[in-house]
């Protein structure tokens, strides 16, 4: 349950929010109810000041950040016709389509020969020719070369596409990628858990329910990992408070949730964007902070929540660590997937850009590993140039 956190009401300009303030004020959990209610004000101000003391109650200034590598092996994908949000996909003989080697894979990996990169970010398409042998191969060879390395590796939908073409259970596929070197999970793969979105959205695609099964069963075997919600697409406030309630229940039952992460849709290349008119535009800075800031709110058996920066871009980003967030997504290296629908962020941040982003929201920033352990530490914020 959440602590008592010190909070001045009268900041409110929303007279909804009160009630909600007050429970925040002494430790008592929201109910969806409440949560609804947050998306529907319009005092952004007051919201993110409820989450920013929530999170500076637990976190202080700190905000962390890991030196991480994404790596797709393959953008090969059964649901191609059938995920209308994703623009990344590609059948197996259509232009484009790409499956890496063992070679590529590693060769892709190397920039971690450099002894700073401390995590792999693995994820890619629902490919029949990339079974368990294909990701035990992968992940033993990584291993071999970069013992340093932390893998996180395989969404949820991943794990049930690999345990259904190979005719095992989703513990059994766990337990062996763990053998081979897995060490935790992404989020991925959640979109928003409404059986009537999904049917909109993503129709063939893994269910809110078994998503959360796959996930229940890594962390019954001990695998830590990640939760993400989709959102700014067709679904309502209503529906983005089912998708928490089921994230939260969850943590409550295992605890092995890490972090969350909202990760906004980006209508650009994608049928779904085609279809709603939203070719060229984004999710509002104002829709991002909001669902950054419920999310530490109403997640209150969560420690970590993280902005993506790649998908709300870095100035949204620096907003963020006063709306809720103490985390923010890593050095990345090369991102395929969200620049392949229309993000127009860079697709790796320097350790320099991301120390000088945090310092510049007056956070004190701080290295991790992929379990939110402090590696290091850095000197404090940039200090405020007065205007000319």
């Amino acid at each position: 349950m959440p602590s008592p956190v010190a909070f001045d009401v009268d900041r409110l300009r929303d007279p909804a929010l009160r009630p909600i303030a007050e429970k925040v004020r002494a430790g008592e959990r929201l109910t969806r109810e409440d949560g609804v209610a947050l998306f529907r004000s319009h005092d952004l101000f007051g919201v993110g000041a409820m989450a920013d003391a929530v999170n500076r109650a637990r976190h202080g200034d700190v905000v962390t950040f890991a030196s991480n590598q994404h790596i797709n092996p393959t953008n090969v994908c059964v649901l191609r016709k059938t995920c209308a949000f994703c623009g990344y996909a590609r059948l197996p003989k259509e232009d484009g389509a790409y499956r890496y080697t063992l070679d590529q894979v590693l060769a892709e990996a190397a920039h971690a020969a450099d002894g700073l990169t401390r995590e792999f970010h693995i994820v890619g398409g629902l490919d029949m020719q990339a079974g368990l042998a294909y990701y035990d191969a992968m992940f033993r060879a990584l291993k071999a070369n970069f013992p340093h390395v932390h893998i996180k590796a395989l969404t949820a939908v991943e794990i049930a596409h690999i345990a259904r073409i190979e005719k095992m259970s989703w513990s059994e596929v766990l337990v062996a990628l763990r053998e081979a070197g897995l060490d935790t999970l992404p989020g991925g793969g959640a979109e928003t858990f409404s059986a009537a979105v999904r049917e909109q959205i993503a129709g063939k695609k893994l269910g809110g329910a078994d998503y959360i099964g796959v996930h229940r069963a890594a962390h019954q075997l001990g695998i830590r990992s990640n939760c993400t919600m989709l959102y700014g697409h067709v679904e309502s406030f209503e529906e983005r408070l089912e998708h928490l309630q089921m994230l939260r229940d969850l943590q409550d039952e295992t605890g092995g949730f890490l972090a969350y992460i909202p990760l906004a849709y980006h209508p650009d290349d994608n049928e779904l964007g085609k279809r709603l008119g939203r070719q060229g535009t984004s999710t509002t800075g104002f829709d991002d902070l909001k669902n950054l800031a419920v999310g530490r709110l109403f997640l209150d058996n969560f420690a970590h929540v993280k902005s993506h920066w790649i998908m709300v871009g870095q100035a949204v980003s620096q907003v963020a660590l006063h709306f809720g967030v103490n985390d923010l997504e890593g050095t990345v290296v090369r991102e395929k997937i969200y620049h392949a629908v229309g993000a127009r962020t860079s697709q790796s941040m320097s350790l320099d850009d991301l120390l000088r982003l945090i310092r510049g929201a007056g956070k004190l920033p701080a290295e991790r590993d992929s379990f939110y352990r402090t590696l290091r530490t850095f000197d404090g914020p940039t200090p405020a140039v007065a205007a000319a």
